[in-house]
């Protein structure tokens, strides 16, 4: 995998970082308390990041970092980078959720960081809340692969496993499916529309990621196990026109490959 950020990034310990929000926090709760709850969110990056300037803290917004694995490129975007050390995502949201921290937590693996923040500016009081990165990168790509349930090609498998060996575990699921599909863009079109019937009626028509023409895949990153996922799978397979589709569950030091088929 190749990653290319726009700023060189300093590398520092908890201390440090823990010092530097101190002084974003300040400003981060003038921002609120001076422009409100209300505004969007690019308002709350240039309101802070003057703030910061005026404090001495040479704040650098919207910081491009690309990455790439053969003929799949995405560009991504720092909100705030703070001394060239503390990266900030900025949210306008009723609260953080997992998928917030997700996104960021993708942010810092990719550069080999090992903490960051948000902050959002939409909640009553400014909500914050420190983002680590705890897998080690040797860990995220000497993964264990558990493919004993998996019948779809050697193709599709070998794709997807040397994608996830590139990029390591721990990354948002977005970006994998992304990934894959651009891959697999020169057999395919994915995602794509099937229909959904029930009792022979097409009731509506369902988004598919696509392995092949007629086998579906869905990622996941559960931590423990869902009981009833694979059920759930076979459900959708069930009333689609799909003949399989193949789960890949990530964790952070194991892969399953798994494959739903028609009964």
């Amino acid at each position: 995998m190749s990653v290319r950020c726009t700023m060189e990034l300093e590398t520092i310990d908890s201390e440090v970082f823990a010092r530097l929000d101190y002084m974003v926090m300040a400003e981060a709760f003038g921002c609120q308390n001076q422009i409100g709850r209300l505004a969007d969110e690019e308002i709350y990056q240039a309101a802070l990041s003057e703030r910061l300037a005026i404090a001495g803290l040479s704040p650098s917004r919207e910081i491009l970092v690309e990455i790439s694995h053969k003929n799949f490129l995405k560009q991504l975007f720092l909100d705030l980078v703070v001394s060239r050390k503390a990266v900030y995502e900025l949210k306008v949201v009723s609260k953080l959720t997992s998928d917030h921290e997700q996104q960021l937590m993708t942010y810092l693996y990719l550069l080999d960081l090992a903490r960051g923040k948000l902050i959002n500016f939409r909640s009553a009081k400014v909500e914050s809340r420190f983002v680590n990165t705890p897998v080690p990168r040797h860990a995220r790509v000497n993964f264990d692969l558990r493919d004993s349930n998996y019948k779809g090609t050697p193709a599709f498998f070998n794709l997807v496993v040397e994608l996830l060996r590139d990029f390591g575990t721990c990354l948002s699921v977005s970006l994998y499916q992304e990934a894959i599909d651009c891959l697999l863009s020169t057999e395919l079109a994915s995602p794509a529309m099937f229909p959904i019937s029930i009792n022979k009626k097409i009731i509506g028509n369902q988004r598919f990621h696509l392995a092949s023409r007629d086998e579906a895949y869905r990622i996941t990153a559960f931590n423990r196990t869902i009981p009833d996922y694979k059920a759930q799978l076979q459900n959708l397979l069930r009333l689609s026109p799909l003949r399989a589709i193949h789960w890949i569950n990530i964790e952070a030091e194991a892969v399953t490959f798994s494959t739903v088929c028609k009964n």
